[in-house]
């Protein structure tokens, strides 16, 4: 017979035992957090653009927010479907990140441009147009002409790409051009020339126009690009005096050329022929160029099919410096030239220009008759390791509520109190509901669970969602329910509102920022979210393969009612009009550590059967029977959720006893 101490001693062990494997979970989560790839590269990349900053602290109060940062990973994400690599995302993040801070700063003109507007003579080209009217247009044409100055120079974080923000004396806006390569040598941040104030000249330019919320469009790079250099500046002088001044036209030899000599040539731009067209076919195009050296001494310069574009860049009577111009044979010589040689626009040709400067007299004529907003402080602080930081200043409106749209720390739903506006939430889904059109979701973190109520313009718009699912949401907002309790509401249409399901992610298998490559044995330790491994299709003989009718909007199933009607069981919505076939597979996957039964729908199971659903069903029974044998052992990189649920879900029947959702797959080759 049992005693009472036994029996203490007994709900003791259970009790303890019962703590011990709650603190084990917690551990188990608060690890997987710690070490969740996307938050680790939301923190790296949010010190990356810091360090872009300056250390004033109003530069430091420009740093870009944490739901920013989450937000334009994933766009990016979805805007580049089979995957993404670092340094794309960090480029991205930086030219959007500098894209943002311009949109917001006065329409002002740089000291740069100041300075340059005061002693700026030269004749305007015929074909420049302004940056404010690019932006005005959104369009460029490429034989356009961009007369700029470098408003800065830097290097995309995470990446060797040299960028050039841009201006001109007429705008207000500017620029940002990715530097060709070809240029890269005189961009080096400690020898080139290319630098802030440094006038250039570009043409044959592609406009990248702004999309989303992008406010900046940008230039790709362009071979047609000269440098403008200014003789009564010290350092300009001494570069035309110590690379272009030992070299005359009369050096230049063909013989020379063949043995390894390069050139470097100074002349004065003499004559700019019209296009000329050349060949059978009157295909080939060729403009001009006539040379004068100091010496006299006249050469062609020709331009070739497209390169005819550069000759936009020149004026008569400017000085024109060639470093490595390409030496050819002359192919005209009705005009008095040098040893029967010309120069061309080759690969490793770089071009300098000393405008012809326009001299001006003085003459005499007759002259004719906000509001402020307020701000609430809150403080950050982590119980464990002492204060985050001492103080965020948060905008506040009229009826107190507070935005965290640029708050510059991740929400948990344990920071979430009433009255918060412009939340990002980042979790697992853990339950859905719906009722009367408003879809509820049931968002958990290593904190804690609240539920979200999401409000739809017309009807669900958001794909494919399920239990376990991981999803990023930013423009949340918080209240009271008359039962005090705190919920959610999102509204699609609201501004800054998204909504990322990171599990159904089409680049999310092959972005190695997103997630860990995991084995299939240590699913039973990270069962929170999506995993991705690498797996081969096992024990096919033993696969289910079923077809269904599928609702298009939402990737969920439709059954046949009573009337007739096909009703979505996901959004509970009659979609007659909205449905296409699809599978419904369970399969077992394995690898070199385990095996898991898995099931999944629509375009992932597709993926893994490599044949549509109307292709299988044109095949005979017998085929559809013996189809599923050939697929022994292929190989697929997929993205998997534990959909075990104990919450009575509504959408179980799809799992039917398969406790893992494979949510992507891709064919390893």
């Amino acid at each position: 017979m049992e005693s009472p101490n036994d029996k203490v001693l007994g709900d003791f062990m259970t009790d303890n035992e019962t703590t011990l494997m709650e603190i084990d979970q917690s551990n188990i989560a608060e690890d997987e957090e710690e070490n969740d790839p996307f938050l680790k590269f939301i923190d790296y990349a949010k010190s990356i653009l810091h360090q872009n900053e300056g250390e004033l602290e109003e530069d430091s109060a420009r740093s870009p927010g944490w739901s920013w940062i989450a937000n334009r990973i994933l766009k990016t994400c979805v805007s580049y479907p089979s995957g993404v690599t670092p340094a794309i995302l960090l480029s991205e993040l930086s030219q959007a990140w500098n894209e943002h801070i311009r949109s917001g700063a006065p329409k002002k003109q740089s000291d740069v441009i100041m300075k340059l507007k005061k002693k700026h003579k030269r004749a305007k080209l015929p074909n420049t147009v302004t940056i404010d009217s690019v932006f005005e247009k959104k369009f460029l044409s490429l034989s356009s002409v961009i007369e700029a100055v470098i408003i800065d120079a830097f290097i995309l974080p995470g990446t060797n790409i040299y960028m050039l923000t841009l201006g001109d004396i007429w705008s207000s806006n500017t620029l940002d051009l990715y530097l060709h390569r070809r240029f890269y040598s005189i961009a080096d941040p400690d020898n080139g020339i290319l630098k802030k104030g440094r006038e250039v000249l570009l043409t044959g330019c592609y406009l990248r126009v702004a999309t989303g919320s992008s406010v900046c469009a940008r230039l790709l790079p362009t071979e047609y690009f000269v440098v403008l250099l200014d003789e009564d500046e010290d350092d300009d002088a001494m570069l035309i005096g110590a690379q272009f001044c030992s070299d005359s036209f009369s050096s230049v030899s063909l013989d020379s050329v063949k043995e390894g000599t390069s050139y470097s040539l100074y002349a004065r731009i003499e004559n700019i022929g019209p296009l000329e067209v050349h060949g059978k076919s009157g295909s080939l195009e060729r403009k001009q160029i006539t040379l004068v050296d100091n010496d006299g001494i006249r050469l062609l310069f020709f331009l070739w099919g497209e390169q005819a574009l550069i000759a936009n860049l020149f004026s008569v009577g400017s000085m024109l410096a060639l470093d490595r111009p390409f030496i050819a044979s002359v192919v005209d010589n009705s005009l008095e030239i040098c040893d029967e040689v010309c120069l061309e626009y080759g690969s490793a040709t770089q071009l300098y220009l000393v405008p012809l400067i326009l001299h001006e007299e003085q003459v005499s004529v007759a002259l004719t008759q906000n509001h402020y907003q307020g701000s609430r402080l809150l403080t950050a602080s982590n119980p464990s390791e002492g204060p985050i930081v001492s103080q965020v200043t948060l905008p506040c409106d009229s009826q107190g509520s507070i935005d965290f749209r640029n708050y510059p720390f991740r929400s948990y739903v344990v920071d979430l109190r009433d009255k918060m506006t412009g939340i990002s939430l980042y979790g697992v889904i853990t339950d859905i509901r719906v009722s009367e059109g408003i879809f509820s979701l049931k968002i958990e973190d290593t904190t804690g669970a609240i539920w979200a109520k999401l409000h739809f313009v017309k009807s669900w718009s958001l794909g494919r969602l399920a239990i376990a699912h991981t999803v990023y949401i930013s423009g949340l907002s918080s209240s009271l329910t008359p039962q005090e309790s705190l919920q959610l509401s999102w509204y699609e249409n609201a501004t800054g509102s998204s909504f990322f399901n990171l599990s159904c992610l089409p680049a999310f298998p092959n972005t190695s920022c997103l997630h860990r490559l995991l084995c299939l044995a240590d699913l039973s330790i990270h069962t929170s979210g999506a995993q991705v491994c690498r797996v081969w299709l096992d024990q096919v003989e033993h696969c289910h393969v079923n077809t269904r009718y599928m609702h298009t909007l939402c990737g969920h199933r439709v059954d046949q009612g009573p009337n007739g009607n096909l009703e979505c069981k996901f959004c509970r919505s009659i979609c007659n009009a909205e449905v296409e076939l699809t599978f419904h597979l369970k399969i077992t996957l394995a690898d070199d550590t385990s095996k898991v039964f898995a099931w999944c729908i629509g375009q992932t199971a597709a993926e893994l059967l490599q044949i549509s659903p109307d292709e299988f069903c044109g095949l005979s029974e017998d085929e559809q029977i013996m189809y599923p044998s050939s697929l022994e052992r292929e190989k697929f990189t997929v993205s998997i959720v534990n959909s075990r649920d104990n919450s009575g879900s509504f959408l179980e029947q799809d799992r039917d006893r398969a406790e893992w959702e494979v949510t992507r797959a891709i064919k390893c080759e």
